[in-house]
């Protein structure tokens, strides 16, 4: 049977690439600023990634440079292990069974999901496998690269999940207590501190350079994030990551994963966005009733236990927890970080896994 005719060639196409990428800036930065007045969460990363892809539709042509996708995997490793504080290490210590059950009754149930998709010929294995990870959403982005995944569709279920859980997560905070008065501010320039920041590029250097020699997968993330959380533990360096280099990177890692978009794989997505829709609101489901189950055991309040089993973003739950007065903050955060250290280490093994038992 003759292969179907490739699609024509998009409108952007003809334009030179230095206007491409203006009309990429100019459009990240509208989405950008209206997502973050919208308050959606992550709005640097969607805002520049649904550029991308609404460019990469168009028949864009620029790419975003290797080098820069490295730095801006080394400094979001980085930002994730500052997050991770003794404080923390020592509440999942504490309360290790019940952490420990959330945690793996959550990838289980994620990864079940992930395989009946697969199993109904909605997307392939390993994709569908890192799709519904939860955990840490750009991390499992990065690391689903590496695996094999089509890490476009992996970018898609994982963002949709994150603005759907985290819409959810952010109702139940309001409905359930009186927010607190402080707004969160970008203050985009702040005042450098030499030792820190050169504490923390040092760190994501270093970490990537030890990734790429030890072969890691997704190297320059996985090690700039072990060695950020042995000096941060450590109390070696103190990072300070001001916002206009969080805003460099995920841009960055919001483009390279949109401009390989291109229409057929949006319509492929769309044609499984309903099925996707619901397999993430049964694993939100399954999630609040573990929630459930640790207030009966543990005695916590509804509202902490909710949060600490959000199959969302960990970002994104620390700043609705951080919004929320009469929450244990440490731990949501030792749950969340338990998970997405879970997924991590067997992340990649539950893929293969799901892999084989798909093939024919």
């Amino acid at each position: 049977m003759p292969a179907s005719p490739p699609p024509p060639p998009g409108p952007l196409s003809a334009l030179p690439k230095w206007l491409q990428w203006t009309v990429l800036l100019a459009l990240s930065l509208l989405l950008v600023v209206t997502f973050d007045a919208m308050s959606v969460p992550a709005a640097l990363l969607i805002g520049a990634m649904i550029a991308a892809i609404a460019l990469g539709m168009s028949g864009a042509t620029i790419r975003a440079p290797r080098m820069a996708f490295a730095i801006a995997q080394m400094i979001l490793g980085s930002v994730i292990a500052s997050a991770i504080r003794i404080d923390i290490v020592a509440t999942i210590a504490a309360d290790w069974l019940p952490v420990a059950i959330a945690v793996v009754s959550t990838v289980a149930a994620s990864s079940f999901l992930g395989w009946s998709i697969s199993r109904l010929s909605i997307l392939p294995g390993t994709t569908a496998v890192w799709g519904s990870a939860p955990g840490a959403s750009t991390a499992m982005v990065l690391m689903a690269e590496t695996f094999g995944a089509d890490v476009r569709l992996v970018a898609f279920m994982q963002y949709l999940r994150v603005v759907m859980v985290t819409f959810a997560a952010a109702m139940v905070a309001r409905i359930w207590v009186e927010p607190t008065a402080a707004q969160s501010t970008h203050v985009w320039f702040p005042p450098i501190d030499p030792a820190a920041f050169g504490g923390t590029l040092l760190v994501a250097a270093l970490g990537g350079a030890c990734g790429r020699l030890l072969r890691l997968p997704s190297p320059y993330f996985l090690g700039a994030f072990i060695v950020g959380i042995a000096f941060n533990l450590g109390g070696i360096v103190t990072f300070q990551h001001p916002q206009w280099l969080l805003a460099a990177s995920y841009a960055v890692i919001g483009w390279t994963v949109g401009l390989r978009f291109d229409r057929a794989i949006v319509l492929r997505a769309a044609r499984s966005l309903p099925l996707i829709m619901l397999s993430i609101l049964l694993l939100m489901a399954f999630c609040g009733v573990i929630a459930w189950l640790l207030v009966i055991e543990l005695g916590i309040d509804p509202l902490t236990a909710y949060l600490a089993t959000s199959p969302g973003g960990l970002d994104s739950v620390a700043i609705i927890a951080a919004a929320s007065s009469s929450v244990d903050l440490s731990l949501i955060m030792a749950l969340q970080t338990a998970r997405f250290l879970f997924v991590l280490v067997f992340g990649p093994i539950i893929a293969r896994y799901v892999a084989r038992t798909l093939r024919p």
